[in-house]
């Protein structure tokens, strides 16, 4: 009769917990989805809804031409294709170098191996902020300010993704690039034919990290180049308000859901890999 009762009891505390799971879950996504909720609302009403007290979280009438008038406002096509050169470009790059370095690091015997990585893991504690100047000075003498190279090659390489993906490559059978050298494969086909195509979680995920970071990219963005053919989305969207009389942050907001919906959309589509990267790295750490 006991051990019944301290089942039922067990299985009590086991629903318990997770109905307490289920709301903690659901109150979270509610603090992280009102931020949006709110954004794309406040988007869609008219410049006067905006300052109702109190405020209304759904516009009476829907205002799609916000949308419109912010393409008028500011070049946001043109916005929209730098932020895809300068995004694509560091982030395919970033991946290349990484993974090469990366893959070296783990897999390669050579001189001074542990002190390069070593310097690898101090570039972590430099901010980037300290390197602005240094890096502006640089590209002023090389006559690449304001300049697609300019914008992308100072963010080329990337400590972070180096750093991750050696410590996933060294987890990695040795069994299997063993039998590789035998057959004759060398570095490259190694890492491209065997390491990469058994790391597509990790992959996925930080090809996903560093195109959020890298669109959403502000202040190099901002310093390096000086016209309006250069600047990139999030400047545009700072010039969305300098280039209005009144604050009306109906725009503003319109100009951030256009940002913002690509990542989401990047997000849906690469969800399975980055919940398996991400469980992966959790599971390895």
């Amino acid at each position: 009769m006991a051990s019944v009762q301290r089942i039922a009891s067990g299985r009590q505390d086991t629903e318990k917990r997770r109905v307490s799971t289920h709301v903690l879950v659901v109150i979270f996504a509610i603090l992280i989805g009102f931020p949006f909720l709110f954004m794309v609302s406040t988007s869609l009403k008219s410049f006067e809804e905006v300052f109702v007290v109190p405020m209304k979280l759904f516009p009476s009438e829907l205002r799609w031409d916000n949308y419109t008038r912010v393409w008028e406002i500011v070049p946001f096509a043109q916005f929209t294709m730098n932020s895809l050169i300068y995004t694509l470009s560091i982030t395919i790059g970033e991946f290349v170098i990484g993974a090469a370095s990366g893959f070296a690091f783990a897999r390669l015997n050579f001189p001074g191996k542990r002190f390069l990585f070593f310097l690898v893991l101090i570039s972590f504690m430099i901010p980037g902020e300290i390197t602005l100047v240094p890096r502006f000075i640089l590209l002023s003498k090389l006559q690449w300010i304001n300049t697609y190279p300019g914008l992308i090659v100072p963010e080329l390489s990337s400590a972070f993704t180096t750093f991750m993906l050696a410590e996933h490559f060294r987890s990695l059978s040795d069994e299997i690039f063993e039998a590789a050298r035998v057959d004759g494969a060398g570095f490259f086909r190694q890492l491209w034919q065997i390491a990469i195509p058994i790391s597509k979680p990790i992959v996925s995920t930080l090809l996903l990290l560093a195109f959020v970071a890298h669109w959403n990219a502000y202040l190099w963005p901002l310093v390096v180049t000086n016209s309006e053919s250069m600047r990139t989305l999030p400047i545009g969207i700072q010039q969305i308000r300098s280039g209005l009389t009144l604050p009306e942050w109906q725009l503003v907001m319109a100009g951030t859901t256009i940002v913002v919906i690509p990542l989401i959309i990047l997000f849906i589509l690469a969800q399975k890999q980055f919940i398996e990267g991400a469980t992966q790295g959790a599971l390895k750490g």
